[in-house]
């Protein structure tokens, strides 16, 4: 009866440097994707892609044919966030910043990858202070991720003095900058606006943005990602007009 065989390991960190080198790397790539509101091109490798996210399994199995790379565009992920998320899936490991966690958070939540989700989720609270945390905590809010939900709340009640001290205005700005006014009925935008006006904490410009939108019933080019829907936003009757190509 033959022996079984033994499997032997050589060093992972040359074999981690050279996937690394790949990331981004135009040579022998078959797939370009067109990222951010930027549109930054991404250079990729299918097989790669596909053999570790379902997310890109699925988008590259029906999006491309075989040849010459074809774009993809995802202007909902911002590049550096992207760019974070293959280097994850070429070499199982990726360099996290405080100033963009969160968007590398939200594009594993989407892309559905678990694994890169908790080790943001624990960068998170290990650099959590008072300028990341209402962010964070919305984030959470939108995903559903109870334990940083939980964390950020303790946090907020622990620090409140220091987080309460900022102006409002201050603290909501992050959050105020996503809103996809847009998508509101312009009954809506309307109330809003007299809103805004008793305690302005939306920008001018961006409520203006909202009503051109309507008005030239398209998104402009350079908005574009605010007057589209998040996956998830319930359709109404006047986004009909909100998802058309830009020319």
């Amino acid at each position: 009866m033959e022996n079984p065989g033994l499997v032997v390991h050589g060093q992972t960190s040359s074999f981690s440097t050279a996937l690394r080198s790949l990331v981004n790397n135009p040579q022998y790539s078959d797939v370009c994707f067109v990222v951010g509101q930027e549109r930054q091109e991404v250079f990729a490798h299918r097989c790669l892609l596909a053999c570790r996210c379902n997310f890109f399994q699925r988008l590259l199995g029906t999006e491309l044919g075989p040849g010459v790379p074809s774009p993809v565009v995802l202007s909902t992920v911002p590049a550096e966030a992207f760019l974070a998320v293959l280097e994850f899936l070429y070499t199982n490991s990726v360099k996290l910043h405080r100033h963009s966690v969160l968007e590398v958070l939200t594009a594993a939540v989407e892309y559905g990858l678990e694994e890169l989700r908790e080790l943001c989720l624990e960068f998170v609270v290990k650099v959590l202070d008072v300028e990341l945390v209402c962010e964070a905590l919305q984030v959470a809010v939108t995903f559903g991720l109870g334990p940083l939900q939980e964390r950020c709340i303790a946090f907020i009640e622990a620090h409140s003095q220091a987080v309460l001290e900022r102006p409002v205005a201050e603290v909501a700005a992050p959050v105020v900058r996503e809103l996809r006014l847009a998508l509101l009925a312009p009954a809506e935008l309307s109330a809003l606006e007299e809103q805004n006006r008793r305690e302005p904490f939306i920008p001018v410009e961006q409520i203006v943005e909202a009503w051109k939108c309507h008005a030239l019933r398209r998104g402009d080019a350079a908005l574009g990602a605010l007057c589209r829907r998040r996956r998830g936003t319930l359709p109404r009757e006047h986004h009909r007009f909100l998802d058309l190509p830009f020319k």
